[in-house]
């Protein structure tokens, strides 16, 4: 279980990260930060992953952590390189999956990016020194996206882990005649806190399964003992995504998994804790770095992908719906 301590401090890093992103960094920060990859350009294609389908909306998704630590020379570096072949090939396995199981209809863009590697969230130090890079390029890649793919459509804003703590960035910094062609805001595997509604005033609630223009949290564990403070500490926002609801009214949900036999689960909301409660999943192994037993962060996007898909083309309806 996760000390007091270690959970207040987890729980400050997104405010603090706000407060450093596009600013200068300190001496000690940058002792911690090693060699920098080149930054992308997006204006340039091969940053990109892109699938235009001709349709009505679409899907920006930005990707979990998928790069470890890696050498430049003799040093260390803590950040993917986009231009570097074997690690464009690590995101674009998420890229490709996730557009494979969630766009449906939707045309797809998802920006690389120097992520931090998955060491860097070890300590609060080196988070809040190398995170700040990563999120400048995905605020980057989002303002591309809209003046110059996005051609005035709705769309849906959605990452995971990592992913959706750019998405903050991102609407902290989103005008309102943006804003107003946000279908919604899905940020799977992560959290939304007071200090975040504070800075954003387009954060608000999803309530059921068809509402526009929200935001759709949600962490999943076996108990709220299980809780990763980094991705979870402090959440105001949840909601079930099997029911659509925000009550403690559980739902079963089968999940798929191609090398075992589909186990039928169920999910229900701790109204507490704001988490989702997993109850039947047998397999308590930990992710690596930051896992946690019987924590289910690394199974955010393979749990609920058929549900979500069909939420994300309600809420596409829906939108358009109400705009005619």
């Amino acid at each position: 279980m996760c000390t007091n301590r270690l959970k207040t401090a987890f729980v400050a890093l997104s405010c603090v990260c706000a407060s450093l992103f596009f600013g200068s960094w300190d001496s000690d920060s940058q002792s911690v930060i090693g060699p920098i990859p080149p930054s992308p350009h997006y204006d340039d294609p091969s940053q990109w992953f892109i699938v235009n389908r001709q349709g009505e909306a679409d899907l920006f998704y930005i990707i979990s952590t998928e790069t470890g630590d890696h050498m430049i020379g003799s040093d260390t570096c803590h950040f993917a390189d986009t231009y570097n072949a074997g690690q464009r090939g690590q995101m674009r396995i998420e890229m490709h999956a996730v557009d494979s199981f969630y766009s449906g209809k939707l045309n797809y863009y998802s920006p690389y990016y120097r992520q931090v590697s998955l060491q860097s969230w070890s300590s609060t130090e080196t988070t809040l020194a190398r995170l700040p890079l990563a999120m400048s390029d995905c605020v980057r890649s989002w303002d591309y996206y809209i003046k110059h793919l996005n051609q005035g459509r709705p769309f849906i804003l959605a990452g995971f882990s990592q992913g959706a703590h750019a998405m903050l960035e991102i609407m902290k910094r989103m005008p309102d005649d943006v804003a107003d062609r946000m279908v919604a805001a899905y940020f799977i595997g992560y959290r939304i806190t007071k200090e975040d509604t504070a800075c954003c005033r387009h954060l608000r609630p999803a309530c059921k399964a068809n509402d526009t223009k929200v935001s759709i949290c949600f962490n999943s564990v076996k108990t709220p003992e299980c809780e990763i403070p980094v991705v979870s500490a402090g959440n105001l926002f949840c909601i079930n995504p099997i029911n659509w609801r925000t009550d403690t009214v559980g739902a079963s949900f089968v999940y798929y998994d191609k090398e075992h036999q589909n186990d039928t689960l169920s999910a229900r909301l701790d109204p507490k804790s704001k988490l989702l409660l997993i109850g039947g999943y047998k397999n308590d192994e930990p992710m690596p770095v930051i896992g946690i037993p019987g924590n289910y962060h690394h199974m955010e996007l393979k749990f609920y992908y058929p549900y979500i898909r069909q939420n994300m083309a309600d809420r596409v309806e829906a939108f358009i719906n109400n705009k005619n």
